[in-house]
């Protein structure tokens, strides 16, 4: 088969569509003949040398894929699914080939009404968005997210799961033309990061409240102006590291206000983990994307082999929601 492979770290030019062995799939697993996959920051940093496989992971990257099922491994075979099987799955490496081996635990259907390019924007964000919104960060019936990044890939869905299961929720992006994009997915508010300052936008926004959750893709350099941002009993759930990893926290502002904070990835949890977070996906989530409710946001589909172009893209911050790579 043909993957995108990392010759060494660098920028987007050590990207080449190259020929390898195929992969067999273990025990527990099914192979998938990728139709497409997505294009994630992790991608990047990994590609920089600053995010690594985990242990027994693909070495190519791509976190999430859409295909057919090609082959059952060992094991696979009571699980539910059959060869010719179009599905999406969530992955800890791999996606950016012509075939990817999936744990049977980390697979879901193609939902009603999207196509199998289009799911291959839906694994990645929707497990992100369940498991740290809804799973860690606990929001709960009319409570108000922050979410920054409105504009991203993990941005777009959680307006849009939020939005749905009837939560306020106020987003950060880095232009105007992005905040009317996401006010069209279901934000409530829109606070341009560049003009305007976020702590004092949110508290306008929630009558001097605060935010019950955060989502946050900054790390250091938004710690401080989060917890100032959060209601007494908020939750700050971090995802990404874009502003650094050091900062310093107010640990007395925290007592006071009976706050938490929580710092998660997705890739390196165990299988059962991350199976448990797809199966909450399947079933609270699905759903809704069934009956259009959710959407996958797709800003342009490229063809994988030039998945060097989509990368300078992403690394331009010009795209609302996924950047598709197709096979």
């Amino acid at each position: 088969m043909h993957a995108i492979v990392i010759s060494e770290p660098g920028t987007a030019d050590v990207l080449s569509w190259s020929e390898v062995p195929d992969p067999v799939p273990g025990p527990g697993e099914v192979l998938v003949d990728v139709a497409a996959t997505a294009v994630n920051r992790a991608d990047i940093a990994q590609r920089e040398g600053n995010y690594p496989p985990p242990p027994g992971a693909s070495e190519y990257p791509g976190l999430e894929c859409s295909g057919r099922i090609a082959a059952l491994g060992p094991g696979a075979e009571g699980a539910g699914w059959a060869v010719g099987d179009e599905v999406c799955g969530l992955l800890s490496g791999g996606g950016y080939a012509e075939r990817v081996a999936v744990p049977v635990g980390q697979l879901l259907r193609v939902p009603s009404g999207v196509s199998l390019v289009e799911a291959a924007a839906l694994p990645e964000a929707a497990a992100t968005v369940w498991s740290n919104v809804f799973m860690v960060g606990r929001l709960g019936s009319g409570e108000t997210l922050l979410v920054h990044g409105g504009g991203s890939g993990i941005g777009t869905f959680a307006i849009q799961l939020a939005h749905a299961r009837g939560n306020r929720v106020i987003v950060t992006a880095g232009s105007p033309e992005k905040l009317e994009r996401c006010r069209e997915l279901g934000a409530d508010a829109g606070i341009d990061y560049r003009q305007e300052d976020f702590v004092t936008r949110v508290k306008e926004e929630t009558g001097g409240a605060g935010a019950d959750v955060i989502l946050d893709i900054m790390g250091g350099s938004h710690l401080d102006r989060n917890v100032r941002s959060l209601a007494v009993g908020g939750r700050l759930t971090i995802i990404g590291l874009m502003g650094g990893r050091k900062a310093e926290l107010d640990l007395g502002r925290m007592l006071v206000k009976r706050l938490s904070v929580h710092a998660t990835t997705l890739r390196s949890r165990p299988l059962d983990e991350k199976a448990a977070i797809v199966a909450g996906v399947a079933e609270h989530v699905w759903p809704l994307v069934d009956e259009g409710v959710i959407r996958p946001i797709v800003d342009q589909t490229i063809s994988l082999p030039q998945a060097a172009d989509a990368h300078r893209i992403m690394e331009s911050s010009t795209h609302v929601g996924k950047i598709v790579l197709s096979v």
